[in-house]
């Protein structure tokens, strides 16, 4: 199955303003593929990878003219992984000013170091698209409309990755990727002092998905400080791993304000952290895995296309609650998840926002919202 990823619009369109380009995303969602499918269909392109010693060599404290020369005249020129060559910042500032005629992408498998060294000497220079596991629209396109909701449980189970969605195998692809490539970008980092204390947070975020999550608690389980815990869901937001959603409490004081809930981008991902593959139907959690499918789309969606929405959950203190409920400017959206046929509770909600309906979202119509 060939995925048509709509970041490829975004990367044109960013090559066209004379900026460099800068691709964040998690390892596997794509960035490489997309990058040299690019780059064949552009003439006096050049492909250079940053974890080949050779290339560090020739873009580490060079001159822009020396760094030119090694592109060989290409016009073109894409460094995949750049955030593993040292100051790469400064080397992308010097060849974008000496050579305005170069265009230049660079892509990192995290926001960590690639952030750090570009965010400064490029200010005002670079341009940014980030990639996130497939969406649910370039699935579709694919697979066809039909299928593709055929298939919505299959995708909430082993998730949107490019690999898993493609393999004969997708259990089995999941769980490789999410053992080989997951943490790789996280355990970098020089804080993570305990990696083994990074998997077991990992997998107990992975566990709670849809609750209010307690930092302090976390940090007991765990027997580490709180934080540690908070750095730790720091990294692992960085590396688009997971995302947390906060509360939305502007109005009742019954409303919860202090707590977050934590969701990751790729249910698959989450689902191989907890070890559980089971079909829906049998789920205790499926109502939950639902939500976090959901929400996660409508997220990957407007922040793939730097929308200004901010996403919250809403609950009081006596436990009503609402899924998600999006915040555009002054107009709020609210969205209820269901996976099964039951019922949705709303009286709370519309007692406080009365003139904002709840949409009820189940696995007949979700992929509506998507």
């Amino acid at each position: 199955m060939k995925l048509v990823r709509e970041a490829k619009k975004q990367i044109l369109s960013g090559l066209k303003t004379g900026k460099v380009v800068i691709i964040y995303g998690a390892r596997q969602v794509g960035k490489t593929t997309l990058v040299k499918q690019i780059l064949s269909e552009t003439s006096d392109s050049l492909y250079l990878n940053g974890d080949e010693p050779d290339v560090r060599e020739a873009l580490e404290g060079k001159t822009s003219a020396e760094m030119f020369a090694f592109f060989r005249g290409a016009k073109l020129v894409a460094i995949d992984e750049a955030q593993r060559i040292k100051d790469i910042g400064l080397s992308l500032k010097l060849l974008h000013d000496s050579y305005p005629e170069l265009t230049i992408i660079a892509t990192g498998s995290s926001s960590f170091d690639l952030a750090n060294a570009a965010s400064e000497p490029l200010t005002g220079r670079n341009y940014t698209v980030t990639m996130y596991p497939a969406t649910w629209l370039e699935f579709a396109n694919a697979a066809g409309s039909l299928q593709s909701k055929r298939l919505l449980e299959e995708r909430i189970l082993y998730g949107m990755y490019p690999a898993v969605i493609s393999a004969a195998d997708a259990q089995t692809e999941v769980k490789d990727l999410a053992r080989d490539y997951l943490f790789k970008d996280v355990l970098q980092v020089e804080q993570v002092r305990r990696p083994v204390i990074l998997e077991k947070l990992t997998q107990l975020l992975a566990w709670q998905i849809g609750n209010l999550v307690s930092y302090n608690e976390i940090a007991q389980k765990l027997q580490i400080s709180r934080q540690t815990v908070i750095s730790y869901v720091n990294m692992l937001e960085k590396a688009f791993i997971l995302f947390r959603l906060p509360s939305l409490g502007n109005k009742p004081r019954s409303e919860v304000t202090r707590f977050e809930k934590i969701y990751f981008y790729d249910t698959g991902i989450r689902n191989a952290l907890i070890g559980d593959f089971s079909p829906m139907e049998f789920r205790y959690d499926k109502g939950m895995l639902f939500e976090n499918f959901f929400i996660a789309e409508r997220v990957k969606s407007y922040r793939r296309h730097k929308e200004s929405i901010n996403p919250h959950f809403w609950r009081t203190k006596d436990g009503s609650e609402i899924d998600l409920v999006e915040r555009r400017g002054s107009t709020l959206s609210a969205f209820e998840c269901k996976w099964s046929d039951s019922k949705i509770h709303t009286r709370a909600w519309n007692n406080a926002y009365p003139d904002v309906p709840v949409q009820r979202v189940g696995k007949d119509n979700a992929i509506d919202y998507f």
